[in-house]
């Protein structure tokens, strides 16, 4: 019975593959043609790539882009972190229930509104406070650590529920304080958590087109941003050529990031079970 089965399913997942990366694989052949006009092939050529690292412009948003995804991934994860521990850790507290609602609401809530609600808390906050001074770099970072914490959230709670507490209970009786046993035994136990938690916040924020639009000002044009307006006057093969390094990059950061998870636990399960080792 299942032998029959194998060739239908083996064909589901041939054509699955094919949906979901046969235009990528397209996307990064069309990089290398020789035409201007990327439905038409004109040969294969690299003269795209170097007029990507003459575009000033692209290459300006590309680094805004990454300077913003990196710091809002980082402090997505210190707040997702907490919120996660203070939802597994401390089952009644007052506001518990609304911290939940404010962990789930950005996870179904869309992002127009998201974009919206935060252009007009900044807007009355500029007007109140003074701060922040106009729309740009900063409001960014604030709107994309508002959405990604949530995810950090979420992901860093299913570690933690799923953690032996033993191994924290004997720190503590051989006499470690509560934030070195955090420091040198949670902490290590959850790194791969807060290692994919990071790298989720890293791609929401690279990724986000919409809420960017709401809360950027002049001189905040993110990449996102520049290569919509790029694509609705026409697709220009730099968008290819860019759109494989993002691939490349991404790519490879995956691979260092899964790499990493494995070692760290294969030591621990060395750790845990030396005999088998």
């Amino acid at each position: 019975m299942i032998k029959s089965r194998f060739p239908l399913l083996m064909t589901l997942l041939v054509f699955g593959y094919a949906f979901l990366y046969g235009p990528i694989i397209s996307l990064i052949i069309y990089s290398f043609n020789e035409s201007r006009l990327v439905t038409v092939w004109g040969g294969w050529s690299t003269k795209w790539y170097g007029e990507l690292l003459h575009n000033q412009q692209i290459l300006d948003a590309a680094w805004l882009s990454i300077k913003i995804a990196a710091i809002s991934a980082s402090f997505a994860v210190v707040l997702g972190t907490l919120a996660a521990l203070a939802l597994v850790r401390f089952r009644r507290f007052r506001g518990r229930n609304l911290l939940e609602i404010m962990v789930a609401a950005p996870l179904v809530m869309p992002e127009v509104i998201i974009g919206l609600s935060l252009l007009l808390l900044f807007v009355a906050m500029s007007e109140w406070l003074g701060w922040p001074e106009g729309r740009g770099q900063t409001t960014i970072i604030l709107a994309h650590m508002t959405f990604s914490m949530a995810y950090v959230t979420v992901v860093v709670r299913s570690r933690i529920a799923h953690l032996d507490r033993s191994l924290e209970e004997a720190a503590m009786d051989l006499g470690a304080r509560p934030v070195k046993v955090f420091l040198t035994i949670t902490l290590p136990i959850i790194a791969p958590a807060l290692m994919a938690g990071w790298l989720l916040a890293f791609t929401l924020s690279l990724d986000d087109l919409v809420v960017a639009s709401f809360v950027s000002g002049p001189g905040s044009t993110t990449l996102p941003m520049v290569v919509y307006s790029s694509v609705r006057l026409g697709v220009s093969p730099q968008i290819n050529a860019l759109a494989t390094l993002i691939v490349l990059l991404v790519s490879l950061a995956v691979a260092i990031a899964g790499y990493v998870m494995y070692r760290q636990e294969k030591i621990r399960r060395t750790e845990m079970h030396p005999e088998n080792s």
